[in-house]
C-alpha cells in the first residue's frame, strides 16, 4: 500500500508521459499493451486499462510500470515528477502553429466537470468578455490545424466551381440558386467612444435574418470588394449551416472579425455558454468560407505565384488586401506564415500564427509597452503612407530561441474610414534549415549584428546571400524587399527589450521629461 500509495503522489505527469512516448513511437494502444504483454503478460496492462493510465483515471502498480518502462528504454524514476522535463510532458505538435502548449496534469484538475466550473470564474475575475475568450478558443483551433479546413474548401469550390475572379452578379446570382434572398438598407457611419477612450466609426454592413433574408447596406454598392465579401459570407452561411438561426452581424470597426452573437459589442460580457461558442464557430466558418469561395485555393495558389505573393494581387483576385492576404497562410506550401489586423493603439482584430510568433501586444487587454520596432506598430502611429506596402526583416526570441522573420505590411481604411495595419510574414527559420543551414546560429549572426548596431543593423553579406536563395525557393518578392532595409531587433513586450541599449519605457522618458523641465 505505501508503494502504491508513493506512485500516486509522484504520477501526476505519468499517464501524459507514456501517451507521448506511445505516439512518437508510433504505437497504438493495442500495439504497446501487446509489447507489454510479451515482456511479462501477468503484470502487463490491457488496452482499456493503459487509456485509463494516459487519462490519469489509473496508476499503474510498480510491478506494471517497470513493464511499460522496459517497452521504451527507461528508468522507472523517468516516469515520476523528479523527471518531468517540459518536452516530454507537452504532446509534440510536430510543424503545428500557435503557441507552446501546457501539460494538463494532474489530470483530474483538468477534468470537463472541474473546467465547466473554473472557466466562467475565471473570466468574470480577469474581466475577459466572452467575445474575447471565444476568439482565443477558435484562434487556438485554426493555429493547431494551420488553416487546413478542407471540408469548408470543398464546399465553398462546389458552389464557385473554383472560377475567380467573381463578380458581384455572379455572387447574387448563386444566393439566388440557393434561396437567399437579398433585401437593402442605408446606414451611415456612427461615431461610438470604445472601452480604452478611443473615437471610432462604427457601421453596420450586413445582417442576416432567418431563414433566407441578408439585409445589405446599399452604401456597400460603392465597394463591391466589400460588397462580394458580405454576400460570400452569408452564402456560406446558407450552405454550411442552412440558414440555421441568425448570425453574427458584419461590422466595420475594430471588433474581432467575427463574434459571439447578442453580446453587447461596447461593453462586452463576461458570460459565455456553449452555444455562442458555437455560434462564434459558426461565423469563422462563414468567413473562411467566404475566403476560399472568392479566391478558390487551387487558381489563387496559381496567381500567388506567379506575382510573387505581392499583396497587389488583390486587384487581379478582385478582392481586398484583407481577403488576399489571409488566404495566403491558408493555401501556399510554407505552412510557417502570421497574419495581424491591428487597430491603433493596440487593438488585434483579426490574429493568425502557423509559425507561433508571439503578439506585438495582447488582444486580450491594452498592453503598456509595446514594441516600437514592430512593422505593424509603427506603421499605425503614423497618419499617412496608405496603401503603400513596407517589407521588414526582424529577429524575434520564441522561447529563448532566435528567429528571422519576414513580413509584408500595409496601412488601409476599412469601410466605416477607420485605419488600420494588415501584416502577412513568415518564419524564415524552417527554410533556413531546409537549406542545409543552422538556422539557429544563422538567426544568433543576424541578431548580433543588430546589437553591435544598437538594435537595427545591416545584414551580413553571407546571410543576405541565404535569404534571397530562401526568397526565390519560396518565391516570396518582399522577402528580397525585406533586405533592402537594415534588420530589427524585436521583442513581444518593451520591458523585455534585447536591444543593447535597452529602450526605455514611455514612463522612463516621461520622467526624463520631468527632471529635465524641473
Amino acid at each position: 500500500m505505501k508503494t502504491q500509495t508513493r506512485l500516486f503522489r509522484q504520477s501526476h505527469f505519468l499517464g501524459t508521459k507514456i501517451r507521448n512516448l506511445r505516439k512518437r513511437n508510433h504505437l497504438t494502444l493495442e500495439d504497446l499493451s501487446s509489447r507489454c504483454v510479451k515482456l511479462d503478460a501477468e503484470s502487463a496492462p490491457s488496452v482499456s486499462y493503459l487509456s485509463m493510465i494516459e487519462r490519469g483515471k489509473r496508476v499503474p502498480s510498480e510491478d506494471m510500470l517497470e513493464v511499460i518502462a522496459s517497452v521504451f528504454q527507461k528508468p522507472v524514476n523517468w516516469f515520476l515528477d523528479d523527471s518531468n522535463e517540459q518536452n516530454e510532458l507537452v504532446p509534440d505538435k510536430g510543424t503545428r502553429g500557435g503557441i507552446t502548449g501546457m501539460a494538463l496534469e494532474p489530470s483530474f484538475l483538468f477534468s470537463k466537470e472541474i473546467l465547466q466550473i473554473a472557466i466562467p470564474e475565471m473570466l468574470a475575475q480577469t474581466g475577459t468578455t466572452g467575445r474575447q475568450f471565444a476568439h482565443l478558443l477558435i484562434r487556438a483551433h485554426q493555429e493547431h490545424h494551420q488553416n487546413h479546413f478542407p471540408d469548408l474548401e470543398r464546399a465553398a469550390e462546389e458552389i464557385g466551381q473554383k472560377r475567380m475572379p467573381l463578380a458581384v452578379d455572379d455572387l447574387l446570382e448563386i444566393c439566388s440558386d440557393i434561396g437567399l434572398k437579398v433585401k437593402w438598407f442605408k446606414a451611415l457611419p456612427q461615431s461610438v467612444t470604445e472601452d480604452n477612450g478611443q473615437e471610432k466609426q462604427r457601421v453596420v454592413r450586413s445582417y442576416f435574418k432567418a431563414p433566407n433574408q441578408l439585409h445589405i447596406n446599399s452604401i456597400l454598392k460603392k465597394d463591391p470588394k466589400r460588397l462580394k465579401y458580405d454576400l460570400a459570407v452569408n452564402i456560406g452561411h446558407m450552405v454550411l449551416h442552412h440558414g440555421d438561426g441568425e448570425k453574427s452581424n458584419l461590422m466595420s470597426d475594430s471588433k474581432p472579425s467575427y463574434g459571439v452573437r447578442d453580446e453587447n459589442l461596447d461593453a462586452g460580457s463576461a458570460e459565455l455558454d456553449s452555444t455562442k461558442i458555437l455560434h462564434a464557430w459558426r461565423d469563422f466558418e462563414c468567413s473562411f468560407f467566404a475566403g476560399a469561395l472568392l479566391c478558390p485555393k487551387v487558381p489563387f495558389r496559381q496567381l500567388l505565384d506567379r506575382s510573387g505573393y505581392d499583396i497587389s494581387v488583390c486587384k487581379l483576385a478582385g478582392v481586398s488586401e484583407s481577403i488576399a492576404m489571409r488566404r495566403m497562410t491558408a493555401v501556399s506550401p510554407y505552412p510557417h506564415w502570421h497574419y495581424f489586423d491591428a487597430y491603433h493603439p493596440g487593438t488585434l482584430k483579426a490574429v493568425y500564427r502557423g509559425n507561433g510568433i508571439p503578439l506585438p501586444w495582447g488582444n486580450m487587454k491594452m498592453v503598456e509597452d509595446p514594441c516600437q520596432h514592430w512593422s505593424v506598430f509603427r506603421m499605425t502611429t503614423k497618419d499617412k503612407d496608405f496603401n503603400v506596402s513596407v517589407a521588414q526583416i526582424s529577429i524575434l526570441l520564441q522561447n529563448d530561441v532566435p528567429h528571422i522573420y519576414c513580413c509584408e505590411s500595409v496601412k488601409v481604411k476599412d469601410f466605416a474610414g477607420n485605419s488600420h495595419v494588415l501584416c502577412s510574414g513568415v518564419d524564415l527559420n524552417p527554410a533556413i534549415q531546409a537549406q542545409g543551414f543552422d538556422a539557429i546560429d544563422v538567426a544568433q549572426r543576424l541578431k548580433q549584428s543588430c546589437i553591435h548596431n544598437g538594435g537595427t543593423g545591416p545584414i551580413p553579406k553571407d546571410i543576405k546571400e541565404l535569404l534571397l536563395t530562401v526568397g526565390r525557393i519560396l518565391n516570396i518578392n518582399w522577402i528580397k524587399r525585406g533586405m533592402d532595409n537594415s534588420a530589427r531587433l524585436i521583442c513581444s513586450r518593451g520591458s523585455v527589450c534585447p536591444r543593447q541599449p535597452q529602450c526605455k519605457r514611455q514612463s522612463d522618458k516621461d520622467e526624463d521629461v520631468a527632471n529635465t523641465l524641473s
